[in-house]
């Protein structure tokens, strides 16, 4: 985990919601804190393999809340939000990436790649020592950069 305060707190957070969760039937997919305009959010995301309801969240919400409100790993005011990661889901953590090989991705660089732009889909071929191999779609190309180098890979729903 980074070691700014947003680190610090997102690593508190998740010792203290991953057994909560899991406890519920579901895996934490994710936990984020970031501001957005003048207000501070943090977002736990879950999951389920048969997806994740509104009722999912409320539960996950209900339970965490006052174990948070005990550990106080946050000193200003935040907004809590419990949410799914979605169809189009990030891949963030080394244990995503090895759950979706040979899934079709979304990747989108910090900058341009001779050849690709910016911005491309392929097959997630292979993940590796923080470095993301990903195979155009004719299946002629591979692209291996450092995950440190996209500023988001996701999921996507190639036809």
């Amino acid at each position: 985990m980074a070691k700014s305060k947003g680190g610090v707190t997102v690593t508190k957070v998740w010792e203290l919601c991953e057994p909560i969760v899991s406890g519920l039937g579901l895996s934490l997919w994710d936990v984020r804190y970031v501001k957005e305009g003048a207000d501070w959010y943090l977002r736990v995301f879950i999951d389920k393999p048969e997806g994740v309801g509104i009722d999912d969240c409320e539960a996950v919400s209900r339970a965490i809340n006052d174990p948070l409100d005990t550990l106080d790993p946050i000193e200003s005011a935040y907004i809590l939000e419990v949410c799914s990661p979605g169809i189009e889901r990030e891949l963030v953590r080394d244990e995503h990436f090895a759950r979706f090989i040979g899934a079709d991705v979304m990747v989108k660089m910090l900058r341009p790649v001779e050849g690709v732009g910016r911005e491309f889909n392929g097959k997630l071929k292979a993940y590796e020592n923080g470095e993301v191999t990903v195979e155009d779609h004719s299946g002629e190309n591979e692209l291996t950069f450092p995950k440190k180098e996209a500023v988001w890979i996701k999921l996507d729903d190639f036809d």
